[in-house]
């Protein structure tokens, strides 16, 4: 495993460094089990933090939306933004209050977005954010026109600054507490794709894709 860039002055975590992990798999992990995002940026109206559905190709972060939408006009200009993911995969009971912790997974990404300008770099794009939705999807369905194409705009983020920060394990209970007679451990949360559900009966076979949904794990 490769390490990402090295820590910068945002990206640093100084509180329980231990839980730091500046890896690039590690990255790209989290990222991939993520539908949405959240992005914070400021203008002249205060701080907003919005959330976006986004999907990674390589060495980017992407989200798409209306021309018209005033996050991407905000990011199209240049502005600082910060993108945020965060997975909870368990609540961490101990025997005191304020030792009760998360088991989680995060990233978060710091840098200017930059927009797909060419058409074919947009739909290329578009056509991975399709097979993170349901690969294959794409040679069944009809592509994105031109005039909707030319109303949308794809966004990328560099992941040149970044880091995630986990925390696994069970809870960390101080020595005089111990004899404290409750239970301890892991409530897991785990995120499980349901049974699909149909909208019409299609006029084919239904697709693998949606044969295997029900069941998995994201992760």
């Amino acid at each position: 495993m490769t390490a990402s860039a090295p820590p910068t002055a945002r990206t640093r975590i100084r509180r329980i460094a231990e839980n730091a992990d500046y890896q690039r798999s590690t990255l790209h992990a989290i990222l991939d089990a993520a539908y949405v995002c959240h992005v914070a940026f400021a203008d002249d109206k205060g701080t907003h933090n919005i959330p976006t559905a986004c999907w990674r190709t390589g060495e980017h972060l992407y989200l798409h939306g209306s021309n018209g939408g005033r996050l991407l006009k905000l990011l199209a200009g240049g502005t600082q933004a910060c993108v945020a993911i965060t997975h909870v995969d368990g609540l961490v009971l101990a025997r005191s209050a304020f030792n009760h912790s998360m088991n989680y997974r995060s990233a978060v990404i710091y840098g200017q977005f930059e927009r797909v300008v060419a058409d074919a770099d947009k739909r290329a794009a578009m056509d991975a954010f399709m097979d993170k939705v349901a690969p294959g999807r794409n040679a069944e369905i009809r592509r994105g026109s031109d005039k909707e194409f030319a109303a949308t705009t794809v966004m990328r983020i560099a992941l040149d600054e970044a880091v995630c920060k986990l925390r696994t394990g069970p809870p960390v209970d101080d020595a005089e507490d111990m004899g404290i007679p409750v239970w301890t451990g892991v409530l897991p949360l785990v995120q499980t794709r349901a049974a699909p559900v149909v909208d019409a009966p299609g006029p084919g076979t239904v697709p693998g894709y949606v044969q295997q949904w029900q069941g998995v794990a994201i992760v």
